[in-house]
């Protein structure tokens, strides 16, 4: 108990950011006081919630405020299991305390692996490792500190499909293919780790075949699967759809899909403008494996609510919680 404590005390000192979305600090007290109270997985869902999430630090601070009401709308995301994005150098710390965490639960932790060299093609999330050896070697330390705990990992959000958009210049094409292809024979290294190989959302690239090839290059075949809707807000009809006719080009893959924030759909208007924070969304679909569908494995948080996609509609730096994004989220949403 007392290496958790320092574990989490490391991260609650340094912090935790991502590109198009992160995780926040983390309170080792609560973690490891929470992580003790609820030993057994609870309801359909078998992935691990952070008790000390940015939602859950908002609510304390609202009930000390008196805003009991707005607190108890937020329970509705601090109260799921919503992916971590372990950022910097070394994702270890990140990782090696949200694993401790589950694992006294009897849970899956969930995690983004996000730092592909040139991500985002500049744009709101830019940034990764500045070349293929530094990236091998950060996923060599986040598959390392996965141990033989329960995982579950999205790899790359958007890295596949901004190569099919010509977003990613084609001179960095083959590289990328062969880091992810990469990545993922090194995650799967763990015996208990799951990944997913991100393939953007239905509204993107929409003609799903044009993503089979460049995912089998990119070694979807040696993964879990695939993840769709990552950040977005398109509904579970409609990536659902998308999904089961991906799966059948790649001949059956599974695949995950974000719900964190679909409850009601895409903004309507400009594409280009719609992802975001646009106004108006709503939670979807709480996590959960219990889908409907053969090849649909779940249905996560994989954006975590609450934290902006960039400096948009007035929102902070991509990444960062925003409180009232999150407020007006949870009040929308249907649960």
């Amino acid at each position: 108990m007392s290496r958790l404590i320092r574990t989490f005390a490391t991260l609650a000192a340094l912090g935790l950011a991502a590109g198009c979305s992160s995780a926040p600090g983390v309170d080792e007290a609560s973690v490891v006081r929470d992580s003790a109270r609820r030993t057994t997985p609870a309801g359909p869902s078998p992935f691990w919630v952070d008790p000390s999430s940015s939602a859950a630090q908002q609510i304390q601070m609202w009930q000390r405020q008196g805003r009991t009401k707005d607190a108890r709308f937020l329970k509705r995301i601090a109260d799921q299991p919503a992916a971590l994005w372990p950022a910097g150098d070394d994702p270890a710390p990140t990782i090696t305390a949200a694993t401790a965490a589950a694992a006294q639960q009897g849970r899956t932790a969930l995690f983004v692996a996000y730092n592909i060299p040139h991500r985002d093609c500049g744009q709101h999330s830019a940034g990764g490792a500045y070349d293929a050896a530094n990236y091998l070697d950060w996923i060599g330390k986040f598959a390392s500190a996965l141990g033989d705990s329960k995982a579950l990992v999205v790899l790359e959000p958007d890295a596949v499909a901004h190569m099919v958009d010509g977003c990613t210049p084609g001179e960095y094409h083959e590289e990328r293919e062969q880091l992810l292809a990469d990545a993922i024979v090194r995650l799967k290294r763990q015996p208990h780790t799951k990944v997913y190989l991100d393939a953007g959302n239905p509204a993107w690239i929409q003609d799903p075949w044009k993503l089979v090839d460049p995912l089998k290059r990119a070694g979807v075949e040696q993964a879990d699967g695939f993840s769709l809707n990552v950040s977005n807000f398109q509904t579970d009809t409609a990536t659902k759809k998308y999904g089961v006719h991906l799966s059948q080009d790649l001949g059956g893959k599974h695949f995950v899909v974000d719900t964190s924030r679909n409850g009601n759909g895409p903004l309507r208007g400009d594409r280009s403008q719609a992802w975001c924070n646009p106004p108006g969304r709503a939670l979807g679909t709480r996590p959960t494996t219990a889908t409907g569908e053969p090849s649909l494995d779940a249905y996560l948080w994989i954006k975590r609510p609450g934290e902006s996609d960039g400096q948009c509609r007035g929102g902070p730096a991509a990444g960062q919680w925003w409180p009232d994004y999150a407020l007006g989220l949870a009040r929308n949403s249907k649960a």
